[in-house]
């Protein structure tokens, strides 16, 4: 294998700079996109860098240098993007820089997916189609940091490096498998969603993975200790996952109800747990404790109805298989074609048509499309 060259890139940290990166972009036909944000080592994530390419010059713009970013994002803005995995970089972007798309999006993990490529990574990729290997130590960077190293500034680049000929040669295969609309309807969705905030219920923010395996009991434990973290990753500008992972607030649930009254110098702790963080945890795991049962938080249940019917199981178990077949067939995963869930909503309700299709289980036109194939398959057998 290879790895990358050094071609020279330029890093943006000053307005005149800035000014004539702009000035390339509004004369680019598209530009390849790329972000790094602070995610892992903040409570409070912000774009850190953007990584730009732009007719065979690569950047690095530093949006922690001061620099007003208002010309660029309008610059970008109405011009045909090219990313890798666009969903956390648009919403990134959009948190940062109030910056939304205009122009045509290109995913390059989108296109992958939809030609049925198994390893979707973007250092995957660029290793299957141009025989490049790109390190990954640069992944866990804390890019907030201030000076950014060569290494760090090197890694940055090569998001960008391989994008444009990367999609060009996605392109090339989603058009000659007949799967070009597929690929711009989906862009389209997922940039419409990255407009949307995910909101979620704030009685519920606490229910962490994991939570649906838990008694009313438990989870009263689970919300107090969960609000205790919460509380002191937002003081300190840290993850969450950083000041107590999910796996020991599990573990510290099962300990504490096993030990009732107990101080919490017996139970096994992770050494950063001292001092205003171990008494204030004490005083979490004593509130659930002290809870009446008409206190404990209800548990989830989905709301599905009336059970189905043994006809509407045989629907969602034929339908199922068929879909399964079909994305064989055309050698993608069968989630890609439809989500599981997305199929037994459709089976459940009956529907026929096109529009039907998509508005009861939430599909895009080329997906329902598909599964409507099936579905008069199924009718015609």
């Amino acid at each position: 294998m290879n790895t990358p060259k050094s071609d020279t890139y330029f890093y943006v940290r000053e307005p005149a700079a800035l000014q004539a990166l702009v000035a390339r972009i509004d004369a680019a036909a598209r530009v390849a996109l790329d972000t790094e944000a602070d995610s892992l080592h903040s409570y409070y994530e912000k774009v850190c860098l953007i990584q730009l390419s732009v007719v065979g010059k690569h950047y690095v713009v530093d949006p922690l240098a001061g620099l007003d970013l208002g010309e660029l994002a309008q610059a970008l803005a109405v011009k045909p993007l090219i990313l890798h995995g666009a969903d956390y970089d648009l919403r990134m972007m959009r948190a940062s820089l109030s910056f939304r798309p205009h122009g045509e999006v290109f995913d390059t993990m989108i296109a992958a997916q939809l030609l049925g490529i198994e390893q979707i990574g973007l250092a995957s990729l660029i290793e299957a189609f141009f025989s490049v290997t790109i390190e990954k130590a640069g992944q866990k960077s804390d890019w907030s940091h201030r000076p950014l190293t060569e290494k760090q500034l090197s890694y940055a680049v090569n998001d960008t490096r391989f994008l444009e000929p990367l999609a060009e040669g996605l392109a090339r295969e989603l058009t000659a498998k007949g799967r070009r609309e597929w690929h711009q309807e989906s862009c389209r969705a997922m940039v419409e969603s990255t407009g949307n905030d995910r909101l979620r219920n704030t009685d519920d923010v606490w229910r962490i993975n994991g939570a649906g395996r838990l008694t009313r009991r438990q989870l009263a434990y689970l919300r107090e200790v969960w609000h205790w973290r919460d509380e002191h990753a937002r003081r300190a500008n840290r993850p969450a996952f950083k000041i107590f992972g999910n796996q020991q607030i599990f573990e510290l649930i099962a300990w504490a109800e096993s030990h009732p009254g107990e101080a919490l110098a017996g139970a096994k702790l992770p050494r950063n747990i001292c001092g205003p963080l171990l008494t204030t945890l004490d005083e979490a795991i004593r509130r659930a404790a002290e809870m009446s049962e008409s206190e404990w938080p209800e548990q989830k249940r989905r709301e599905r109805g009336a059970l189905p019917s043994a006809a509407s199981l045989k629907r969602m178990d034929d339908l199922r298989v068929r879909c399964a077949h079909l994305a064989k067939e055309l050698g993608i995963a069968p989630a890609t074609l439809a989500p599981r869930a997305a199929i037994e909503a459709v089976a459940r309700c009956g529907a026929r048509t096109v529009d039907e299709i998509m508005e009861s289980g939430g599909l895009l036109r080329w997906q329902a499309m598909l599964v409507q194939t099936c579905i008069d398959n199924s009718a015609g057998s």
